[in-house]
């Protein structure tokens, strides 16, 4: 590692710096730099040198929003220039949507975001936080990563690949339908061939917009009629959690005239899979051909958390109905197989 890189701590909430409170972990301000000033290895002559940014106020992830998002985009785009790499400190419970977030905010990226945080706060005994830092802060300043990723208990994730699947294991994230960019273990082994390349061209930054976005989980004996108020107009785009390769129940079609509806309202219907691995191939079967009639966009292997986070960003670059759904199909930052 080159001593003489420099990195970007941005310490937006999160277990890894919560502190025990009444009512449970809290967020906490006060000691965290010191606490990270106690960690002998990023003092170390061989670790980048770092300084910390913390935002105000810290948040629980459940609480992160377009807002905060926005935020770390632009302390980001704000001192691109003047480090190696970034480090984001976060919640584990929406990781992956705000990773998702700026791999899409973050057009031409060419150093290394990189996501992580811990299951137990390092003010305690045990805390994975340490070890998910200093292999964080060591990815960041490699210079092998030019790409929003997540780093968690040893392996390396592309942001917008990666989801969180344990709420009580250290192996918190995995990344199902993309192979990991590294796995840590006495040396940190990167995956040449599932690298990004580094973009050309300046940072540009797309600030998110507060755009009325939904998520439809399907489930068996579901009463569709129960939705059709809310997919209106205002509602913008909805991701649809389909059973499978993009299936749904048929019902008496019960669900086809309200997804027709909203389609003529302009909302971009995007249909991704419950399964954690596989993708959606709308037509496969005739369950799922009507979305494709209806002019449903095929997420093939896009995450929730990716699909969500892509619509934000398609919308708020005002784009017209036909440019997003063509946007939605093509790989942006890497974020499906096409």
């Amino acid at each position: 590692m080159n001593a003489k890189k420099r990195i970007l701590i941005l310490y937006t909430g999160g277990t890894i710096g919560m502190v025990p409170g009444r009512e449970g972990y809290i967020p906490d301000s006060s000691s965290f730099r010191q606490v990270l000033r106690s960690i002998p290895d990023l003092h170390h002559p061989d670790m980048a040198e770092w300084e910390l940014e913390q935002f105000s106020p810290l948040l629980d992830s459940s609480d992160i929003t377009v807002r905060e998002w926005n935020k770390i985009g632009r302390v980001i785009a704000r001192d691109y220039d003047r480090y190696d790499g970034f480090v984001v400190l976060h919640g584990t419970d929406t990781m992956a949507y705000s990773a998702s977030a700026l791999s899409f905010m973050l057009e031409n990226l060419s150093k290394p975001v990189v996501f992580t945080g811990a299951q137990i706060p390092l003010c305690q005994l045990r805390s994975d936080g340490r070890d998910n830092l200093i292999n964080a802060m060591a990815i960041a300043a490699s210079g092998k990563v030019h790409e929003v990723c997540l780093y968690f208990h040893g392996v390396l994730l592309r942001g917008n690949r990666a989801t969180k699947y344990s709420s009580d294991q250290f192996a918190a994230f995995d990344s199902p339908n993309a192979p990991h960019l590294a796995d840590v273990g006495i040396q940190i082994g990167y995956h040449e061939s599932a690298l990004r390349a580094p973009c050309q061209g300046p940072l540009r930054l797309t600030e998110f917009e507060e755009i009325p976005i939904g998520v439809l989980k399907v489930f068996p004996g579901i009463q569709f009629d129960l939705f059709a108020s809310i997919m209106t107009e205002r509602l913008r785009g909805v991701v649809l959690e389909t059973f499978g390769a993009g299936n749904i129940p048929s019902y008496g079609h019960a669900l086809l005239p309200i997804i027709e509806k909203a389609y003529r309202s302009g909302t971009i219907i995007t249909v991704c899979s419950q399964c954690p691995q596989g993708t959606v191939s709308l037509g496969a079967y005739a369950v799922s051909k009507p979305l494709r009639d209806v002019g449903a966009v095929n997420g093939r292997d896009m995450t929730t958390e990716a699909a969500v986070t892509k619509l934000y960003y398609l919308f708020s670059r005002h784009l017209t109905k036909e440019e997003i759904k063509e946007q939605m199909s093509r790989d942006l930052r890497g974020e499906l197989t096409l």
